[in-house]
């Protein structure tokens, strides 16, 4: 009889941190407070080989910062052109926001409620003020590479085969985790439940783009979270 496939999974809980939250938080995602339960009770799922977070962890003079730019750019709509800095040639347009999740400011921190005890490990991103960085793996420039957390090494080194992506937001730092996560080699689920958008309108087009490019958009009640708690996927 051939032998089940490897199923070592991860959770990555994304960004989920004070100024992502209402009420407060200087970039508070609409109803960004409400996935902690969700992510919790995830972090307490008996099959898991690891749980990661990850934080956006800026210097105060980040690029991705409307403040940080002249002409008076307005967060949520102007964007700025980044360029590589060994490569001027490779460039990409970002979208604007206001200061957030400046490195070891309160509104950095993880949010409170999510399970701390819980967490193996936490990457920072974001951390070089010349690029934005929403994926938890790396940058998108290519040529060369600008930013990587390491954490391609940190899912291999644990035999990791499956990831699961929670936290904020959606259509930003978890769309673009997942998305390469599964460029990467693993399979990947973003639980609905355990995330919230940005641009809550825009969401279902971003949920369709996610499963053109191989992720998938599952409950917690659906198989696949429920195998997280040892019971086999049908």
């Amino acid at each position: 009889m051939a032998s089940e496939p490897a199923f070592k999974p991860a959770l990555l809980v994304i960004d989920m941190q004070e100024d992502f939250c209402p009420q407060n938080g200087s970039l508070a995602v609409p109803d960004g407070r409400a996935v902690i339960p969700v992510i919790n009770a995830l972090l307490a799922a008996p099959a898991l080989a690891v749980r990661i977070a990850t934080r956006d962890w800026h210097p105060a003079d980040h690029i991705s910062f409307a403040s940080n730019h002249a002409g008076n750019k307005q967060p949520y709509v102007d964007t700025c052109t980044v360029v590589n800095p060994s490569n001027a040639t490779e460039t990409y347009e970002t979208r604007l926001w206001p200061v957030h999740c400046v490195a070891d400011t309160p509104g950095a921190q993880l949010a409170a409620g999510l399970d701390l005890r819980r967490i193996d490990r936490v990457l920072d991103k974001g951390t070089d003020a010349r690029v934005e960085m929403y994926s938890a793996f790396y940058d998108p420039l290519r040529r060369p590479r600008v930013s990587d957390s390491g954490l391609t090494d940190a899912l291999r080194a644990a035999d990791v085969t499956h990831v699961y992506v929670v936290g904020l937001a959606a259509d930003y730092c978890v769309r673009s985790t997942a998305v390469d996560a599964r460029a990467e080699g693993f399979v990947v689920y973003v639980v609905d439940e355990g995330t919230r958008p940005v641009d809550p309108a825009a969401w279902g087009q971003c949920r369709a783009e996610l499963e053109a490019a191989g992720v998938r958009v599952v409950s917690k009640d659906g198989p696949e979270v429920r195998r997280l708690y040892g019971e086999a996927e049908v």
